[in-house]
This record gives structure tokens, sequence and C-alpha cells, in this order.
């Protein structure tokens, strides 16, 4: 969860979080990180619909905490932060400010009035204006005063700043008023159905799984995180472990796992409810070796995420068994 924190442009004036408007010419936004959405990056957190100290996304739903003003859009783990994702601009501008040199250290390591970590902001006509939030250290490719088109290259996302994983926040401004490009109707209320502000459809799926992957043991929470709980292989003689790593999960949802031996057949097969709302969470499900151990060979697992009568999302991964 992103807390809330001060933008590091000059001071806003206006901002008056929940409004309605007719907003001027809006832009038509390019999606702003270089990803396939729901394979390499997921939409984590939205803007925060409700008026009161309670917290709804654009949808009703509850991907979103109290005073958020921005969209998360997150890799799986650091692992996956590693291998550097584009952060591009969303709209054709001009940049207002930057900053570089904030730790990626995440909430730990931010320093004091630097929530916003390293990160961008850029003017579009009319009063319009996005600001890109938690960028790699050393990773900004722009400068005060440039010219940007749709899909420039503004740096790399990060883990810098007031953040708890790693991601992009996307915040949009219209004259200092935030505005949700899902929807940028009336901030008060959700549900509205309002044309949202991308330039293609962006998807939705309100959950699902970020990562999965065997390991001999149930693993620890920070490798998963980390990107480094999924052994390469496993020994005869090993329990057989399918862990999935999801985001959005919600009381009452479901994680369905199924392993399968060499020749197809089904070797385990398990359902854990999930008993409350949660950002990011983990669980896994597994079997202890025969006393003869597991036959050589290739071993599949799939991991599926349900929420009442629909399937939200699925995952599978094989492993090899050695002798």
């Amino acid at each position: 969860m992103i807390r809330t924190r001060k933008p590091f442009t000059a001071a806003l004036t206006g901002a008056a979080v929940f409004t309605s408007a007719a907003w001027a010419d809006p832009p038509a936004l390019l999606f702003p990180l270089d990803c396939t959405l729901g394979e390499t990056c997921f939409l984590q957190q939205f803007m925060d619909r409700d008026p009161g100290p309670g917290w709804r996304d654009f949808t009703c739903g509850p991907a979103s905490y109290d005073g958020h003003t921005g969209t998360d859009i997150r890799v799986a783990d650091f692992e996956a932060m590693a291998t550097g994702w584009p952060v591009r601009a969303a709209a054709p501008g001009i940049v207002r400010a930057t900053r570089d040199g904030v730790p990626d250290g995440g909430t730990a390591a931010a320093p004091e009035g630097q929530g916003c970590g390293n990160g961008v902001v850029i003017d579009h006509p009319d009063g319009w204006q996005t600001q890109y939030c938690h960028l790699a250290q050393g990773s900004i490719a722009v400068a005060s005063g440039d010219a940007v088109e749709a899909g420039t290259p503004l740096g790399e996302i990060g883990y810098s700043g007031n953040t708890e994983f790693p991601h992009l926040e996307f915040l949009l401004r219209q004259n200092g008023i935030p505005v949700d490009p899902f929807d940028p109707g009336d901030l008060a209320t959700c549900g509205n159905g309002t044309a949202a502000l991308w330039s293609e459809p962006v998807p939705v799926r309100g959950g699902g799984l970020l990562s999965i992957g065997f390991s001999p043991g149930v693993p620890e929470y920070d490798a998963i995180q980390a990107g480094t709980a999924d052994a390469e292989t496993l020994a005869a003689d090993a329990p057989i472990v399918l862990w999935g790593f999801v985001h959005g999960g919600r009381e009452g949802d479901a994680l369905l796992f199924r392993i399968f031996g060499p020749d197809g057949t089904a070797i385990h097969e398990s359902r854990v409810d999930l008993d409350r709302t949660q950002a990011q969470l983990f669980r896994a499900s597994g079997r202890r070796a025969p006393a003869e151990g597991w036959p050589a060979g290739a071993y599949s697992g799939e991991v599926t995420l349900v929420r009442g009568t629909e399937i939200l999302h699925q995952r599978r991964e094989t492993i090899p068994v050695r002798p």
C-alpha cells in the first residue's frame, strides 16, 4: 500500500479530492508502463472513491485505500523489477519536474517528505498534469523543460519512496484536482460507468495471480516477494509444494491447487478459502514424498483463483523431479 504523501511539485491549489466537473479536452492516455497486463504487470490499487474514512475503487470494489489519489501498476516481485520495465509518458507535454537519487528501499528508506520517491511530473494542455512515482533510482531519463511525446521513456519501475512493493503510481490531475483515468466522473461515487480516458481499453480483472512456483517446503514470504521462492528442480525424496502469490484477494475467494505427475495423473488437489481481503498474499499446498520417492520426470502445477463461480485467473508451471 502507498501511504498518503504530498506531491513533489509546487503546492497544488484547489485540490479538493472529491468533486465533479466537466473536464476540458481530456487527453487520450497511453498506458504508462510498457508491459502486458495480467502477465508481466498488474493493476494493484485504484483511486479512492469513498468521501468518508473508508475506501472503494471505481467499480465499488475494495482495491484502494483511504485517500489514495493514484493508480498503482506493479510487477510481481523484486526479481521482476530488476529486469527493468520502462515507464513512459501517457500523453504529449512538457516535463515540469523530476527527482532522482531516492534509494530503492521502500518505505523504510524513504527520506522525509519524499514519499513519491523518484519521479516525473509532466504538464499537458488545458491544465492537465500527469505524475509518475516510485521509479528506480538512477533511471530518470528526462529533465525539466523537456518536450515529450506519448510513449517517451521517463525511467523504470522501482521501489523508491513510501511503498511496500515494486510499482509505478500514476496520478492524473486537471487544474490541480485529482482525476481517475478509469472513470473521470464524480470522485465521491463509484460504479458510474463514465468512459475511461485511456486511448485503448485497459482490462481490469479485480485481482489475480502474480506468480506461482514449486518448492520443497512452504517458502518464506520474503522469498516470495523477492522472486526467489521457486525451485528449479526437486529431489525424488523431497515434498512437492505448489504456491501462489496473489494480488487483490478478497474474503470469500478460493485458491485451487492441482499437481500432476509425469504421466498426467493428478497426485494432489486442494482448495484454500481466503478469509479476508488483502492487497497481496500467498498460499501453498502440497504432499510429502512417498516412501519409494517420486518417479523422475516433469511435474506440472496449476493454481486457480476463483471468485464465486468465476475463474478470475489461472497459471501453470512445470518442474523436473530428479532421482
